[in-house]
């Protein structure tokens, strides 16, 4: 059988991506299995407007906002068009932020990226009454996370790490900060790891009354610089580099090296005054949130001390600075993470995950401090919350009936569970801010996403997007995932396996088993997926991905037992994996592959070099190689610092055992890898060159932790087929 007549035969079903791909047609191949022609569509840009009956998306064309009415998806007319504003005229936008009551809508255009989530971009604010259309900065070029203040009169932004209000009534700016400097200190806005690790952009909070602007400053002037080398390059090449390479700096804090020094402040909008908050805890190292409560002295900021073990919040009022503890978790191991990222304000109370039943579970306090309800309890993870609507019931989302589902639920004031969702696959929901409507998404192993517009009681208005044409057209290049469970250990793990598409039990196929490891992650899930395991299955291979230890959507339990010695479990797990997939009997024991991009990186250096493991090749995509490489706050979430753990770090570092490197290895990077460092591979690279250790590579000039851009990613993955097919024989 030719292995690859069945990838040739699915990429003709796409267009190929272009010329550039003929040097070799797997690249073209690949292609429409991968990011991003893989994705199937979603509603883009869905904005709900306060009137709870319609909502507004940008014109297909971008040159202005059409409002929709929910429960017909009728056209309600233009919101903004841009061929008729007044003062100022753009071309098209890249997206809007509407004010409170719609009365103003700030729109932006020249997005550039900043990190992973932030981005600057030259924004507009369009008054819909007048029709006028204005620069939010005639100061200042490029700006980034502006917010409304609540009134819709003003506007707080930052540019050049400093903080400005724009006042629309007057078309005033009024500087809050001025000592911001590049590599010193930032206003408003996160750092480099707060940004990555706490999944946050923007720093500022304005009060109720619209008198009181509050945010954070990021002194980062002790935290050590790291240097990377920017190239010419051929995807949005940098020509001032073309015959000498540029440097681009930035603050970086490795495990153990010093953080910003965060603190707390206040900006009295009518007297231009500034306060210094102190919060009554020395060990506070981190502020990952701050959002204000119903009213101006309710300021509630999240705190976590540098081992991420204690987690308190605070009420604090800005105008007396006096704080108060509310709220305060401790855990054996370290905070998950969705205890301040899922941290929901109500008018009465808040309410917050937490582990301490073994089980992530939602409770609802007072902003006094005092506990009201355990909304949610039993042996599942609430993984989401969307929020409590008048009559008391509260909607979140659900790891059951099983981890590898998501189902959306609500609860009422007397404890009754309501599905709002199908029970079988995965589903997600996105409120109205009355909490009257949810669009809700729904997908499995063997249907791409739909998205139903529906009553907050699950009734189904009407559906937004069916992706009918996208199954239609791609879907028939899906494999088909199978699950299974088996043992590792004494603990029965989850796990999918892909079979070649033509596949004949009495053949003896090769394996690459794919995983992500992550402590908290998943990747075993009913959930819609199009990517390159569908084509390596068309090439003939069988695909298996299991989820080890450390995982999550299973408690606790399962997943911080990985604590302070990542990769230790992990690494039995996907052996054993392993070694089940060469127990089956369509299996050809010796040629089995494993495969990973970051984490996932990591753990195939991990188990490839593990004593005993059978692996016959290994392809590592931007892996960490020494958790001493990575940066303070996920790193030592898991490990606490390199002093406090100097054996933890020794031993789960791929670097130190690189000589016992057993397979075939293929590492990838991309050279401008803010994230997971191009020294981490290299380093690898170089103590491999020291134990007489072969391997390949292939590097991506300017390209960053995902790889992306200029079909860059369906080279990475032509390459790990070309790669096996070389080594798996």
């Amino acid at each position: 059988m030719n292995r690859y007549k069945y990838i040739i035969a699915a990429a003709a079903i796409i267009t190929a991506v272009g010329q550039s791909n003929a040097a070799n047609p797997l690249v073209s191949e690949i292609a429409p299995y991968v990011y991003p022609q893989n994705r199937p569509a979603a509603p883009d840009g869905f904005t709900y407007m306060p009137d709870g009956k319609t909502y507004a998306v940008i014109a297909d064309d971008g040159r202005g906002i059409e409002c929709f009415d929910i429960r017909s998806g009728e056209s309600t007319g233009m919101l903004v068009d841009l061929s008729s504003t007044r003062e100022t005229r753009l071309d098209a936008i890249d997206g809007f932020t509407l004010s409170p009551d719609a009365s103003q809508i700030l729109m932006w255009t020249d997005s550039q990226p900043v990190y992973r989530r932030s981005f600057k971009a030259r924004y507009y604010v369009y008054e819909v009454r007048s029709r006028l259309l204005r620069p939010l900065s005639t100061v200042h070029a490029t700006q980034q996370s502006p917010i409304f203040s609540p009134n819709s009169r003003m506007v707080a932004f930052v540019s050049d790490n400093n903080i400005y209000v724009k006042k629309l009534d007057y078309q005033t700016e009024v500087s809050v900060t001025d000592d911001g400097a590049a590599g010193k200190v930032i206003n408003g806005i996160p750092d480099w790891v707060y940004e990555e690790e706490f999944t946050t952009v923007c720093s500022m909070a304005w009060a109720p009354d619209n008198l009181t602007l509050c945010y954070l400053k990021y002194n980062e002037t002790e935290v050590p610089t790291y240097d990377m080398t920017t190239y010419e390059g051929t995807c949005d090449p940098h020509t001032q580099y073309a015959l000498y390479p540029g440097t681009w700096s930035y603050k970086y804090p490795v495990a153990g090296k010093p953080n910003s020094k965060v603190s707390l402040h206040s900006y009295d909008v009518e007297t231009r005054k500034i306060k210094d908050i102190a919060l009554p805890d020395e060990r506070i190292e981190y502020i990952p949130r701050l959002e204000y409560g119903p009213d101006d002295t309710r300021l509630i900021v999240s705190t976590l001390n540098r081992d991420q073990n204690h987690f308190e919040i605070y009420s604090v009022n800005p105008k007396s600075t006096v704080a108060k503890s509310i709220y305060t978790e401790d855990s054996r191991s370290w905070i998950d993470p969705v205890t301040y990222e899922n941290l929901k304000l109500l008018p009465d109370g808040f309410v917050v995950n937490s582990w301490r039943s073994g089980y992530n579970q939602l409770y609802q306090y007072s902003y006094a401090g005092a506990e009201m309800r355990q909304i949610t309890s039993g042996d599942t993870d609430a993984t989401a919350y969307y929020g409590c609507d008048a009559a008391g019931n509260h909607y979140y989302q659900v790891a059951a009936p099983t981890p590898l589902d998501r189902t959306v639920r609500r609860i009422d004031r007397k404890g009754n569970v309501t599905d709002l969702s199908a029970t079988a696959g995965t589903s997600a929901a996105q409120f109205s801010p009355d909490m009257q409507y949810m669009m809700l998404s729904h997908s499995d192993v063997s249907h791409a996403p739909v998205y139903t517009l529906c009553t907050a009681a699950g009734k189904a208005v009407r559906t937004v997007e069916d992706n009918s044409a996208f199954m239609a057209q791609t879907g028939k290049l899906a494999g088909k995932r199978e699950f299974f469970t088996m043992t590792s250990d004494g603990n029965i793990l989850n796990g999918y396996v892909m079979r070649p598409t033509d596949f004949d039990a009495s053949r003896k196929y090769p394996v690459i088993m794919y995983q992500y490891s992550g402590p908290g992650s998943q990747e075993v899930l009913n959930r819609w997926q199009l990517d390159w395991q569908d084509a390596f299955v068309r090439a003939g291979y069988v695909v298996m991905c299991v989820d080890g230890r450390g995982t999550g959507g299973r408690g606790r339990d399962f997943c911080d037992v990985v604590y302070r010695r990542l990769g230790y479990y992990e690494t039995i797990d996907q052996i054993a994996a392993a070694r089940h997939a060469a127990s089956l009997d369509y299996v050809d024991a010796s040629r089995i592959g494993i495969f990973g991009w970051s984490y996932g990186g990591y753990e195939t250096l991990m188990a490839a070099s593990a004593q005993g493991n059978p692996y016959k090749a290994a392809v590592a995509v931007a892996p960490v190689t020494d958790w001493r490489f990575y940066d303070s706050v996920y790193a030592e979430r898991y490990m606490l610092t390199p002093q406090q753990n100097e054996d933890g770090y020794r031993e789960s570092a791929p670097l130190n055992r690189a000589g016992e490197l057993s397979c075939q290895l293929l590492l990838m990077y991309g050279t401008a890898d803010d994230n997971v460092h191009p020294a981490n591979s290299l380093q690898y690279v170089s103590a491999l060159q020291a134990d007489g250790v072969l391997c390949d590579m292939l590097v991506f000039p300017n390209m960053n932790h995902s790889i992306n851009g200029c079909n860059a990613r369906s080279v990475v993955y032509a390459k790990m087929l070309d790669w096996f097919n070389k080594n798996l024989k």
